[in-house]
């Protein structure tokens, strides 16, 4: 059945079954993934899943459900599903369908010329870099992994309140990780390309790359264990940030599980660290016009210079604190409830460039990896313990690669000890609709276990 005759087929059975006010939320993903391996296709798939929520208010308590079939079959099963899920909900917290609002800000995320790629193209480009890498360094002995993925989002919203919109989004990414092998030791060097224009996906940059990577780091050994004054390589502190980002989430601090909790106008971090939630960022990977509420997205400065002036709020949670929602309603996918999620969320650049930030260290580390960000750390309290690697520095100048290293600490004292931030913006692997950056970030002091 049409979208539109389906919609409205489901408002008019739903208000005949005592419903007041309801919406749809319809999602349609593409998505296409392939590896090489040896100059051969190792996977290659293509995928399309669409599918559509209902939600409504029903005695004041907002029942959920979902199909994947737009029929006459599943109208019914639809409305029926959500009055009982409505029946069932003995929450006490307040409720609502968004009305229209006006403000929506036009955002540069969909690319057209991303489809006009050949998978012949995209493949080659993967058969490039694996050839390319090969012919750099007689130490390396193959790609462990040699992929290119990119997706296209369709998101549309309408609710019995006369909102109706709609928008598109897509991106393409390629991750590839070679091992090293020298005297028995193996060693991994990984480079990420995310963007919605192939012609960025640049196979000699990318080989040249990973492949300085993957050698610099044999060699490695520990250091003695004691503080140290640390630089978190840009990629290594957005991931570090990805890991933590909950605690700036209302609905977690709200459940009291946020470390962030009654701090906010407080001094949460070092004066030179502003972090942002920003829907418009030029060249962000995560930018929409509206969230998943359909209510417009806007900017957030979360932390400005060190003091926490906000969290992310969708409708529900902004109601609780009495506040505005700042547009960070977020639904994994049409079968979820609403929840809370950032956009592109990360540090603000600073005036250092890399160089700059290590030029000063008498001794300190570069960590370039940690290890175990999901098990590691505890995002209630902020405590983490995480395998780690990089190089060590001596008088401004790397010596050697680093491995077989802990770093521990709590992200309170870590945001804290943040003395200076660079200018070398890099993303993290994506997180569902959410992107995570940062700069390089300069620790006064962190613990770090080793001989």
């Amino acid at each position: 059945m049409e979208y539109q005759k389906f919609v409205e087929s489901v408002f008019d059975l739903g208000q005949k079954e005592g419903f007041e006010d309801m919406e749809v939320y319809f999602q349609k993903n593409k998505e296409f993934e392939t590896t090489v391996f040896k100059s051969e296709v190792d996977k290659f798939s293509i995928s399309e899943v669409a599918g559509l929520s209902f939600r409504g208010l029903f005695d004041g308590k907002m029942g959920y459900a979902y199909t994947e079939i737009l029929d006459d079959q599943s109208i019914d099963m639809l409305v029926r599903e959500a009055k009982a899920n409505a029946q069932a909900i003995e929450s006490e917290d307040k409720v609502v369908i968004s009305s229209p609002q006006t403000g929506f800000v036009d955002v540069d995320a969909y690319y057209a010329g991303l489809n006009e790629i050949s998978k012949a193209d995209k493949i080659d480009f993967l058969k490039k870099v694996e050839e390319e890498v090969m012919t750099l360094d007689s130490r390396i002995q193959s790609l462990a992994y040699n992929l290119y993925a990119d997706f296209e989002h369709e998101l549309r919203i309408k609710n019995t309140k006369g909102m109706d919109l709609n928008q598109k989004n897509n991106l393409a990414v390629a991750l590839i990780m070679a091992l090293a092998v020298e005297n028995g030791e193996n060693k991994t060097g990984i480079c990420m390309v995310l963007d919605r224009d192939f012609r960025n996906f640049d196979y000699k940059k990318v080989a040249q790359k990973v492949v300085k990577e993957a050698t610099s780091l044999l060699g490695s050994k520990t250091v003695p264990s004691k503080s140290y004054t640390v630089v978190f390589r840009n990629d290594c502190a957005a991931s570090l940030l990805g890991a933590f980002e909950s605690v700036f989430n209302a609905e977690v601090v709200q459940k009291d599980l946020s470390l962030m909790k009654d701090r906010l106008n407080e001094t949460v971090a070092g004066s030179c660290v502003t972090l942002v939630d920003d829907p418009f960022m030029k060249n962000g990977f995560g930018n929409s016009s509206f969230d998943a509420e359909g209510t417009p997205t806007q900017k957030t400065e979360i932390i400005k210079d060190g003091q926490l002036l906000s969290y992310l709020h969708n409708v529900k949670t902004a109601t609780k604190d009495n506040v505005a929602s700042t547009g960070n309603a977020s639904k994994a996918s049409y079968k979820s409830s609403l929840n809370v999620a950032p956009s592109n969320m990360y540090i603000e650049p600073g005036k250092d460039g890399f160089e700059a930030l290590i030029s000063d260290m008498t001794e300190g580390l570069i960590i370039i990896e940690l290890q175990g960000l999901h098990s590691g750390l505890n995002t209630i309290s902020g405590d983490f313990s995480l395998a780690a690697n990089g190089f060590l520095v001596e008088e401004g100048k790397v010596i050697r690669p680093v491995d077989q290293i802990t770093v521990a600490g709590n992200l309170k004292d870590l945001l804290m000890d943040v003395v200076a931030v660079g200018n070398d913006l890099e993303f993290t692997f994506p997180m569902g609709s959410t992107f995570i950056a940062s700069p390089s970030l300069k620790i006064k002091s962190l613990a770090v276990a080793g001989e």
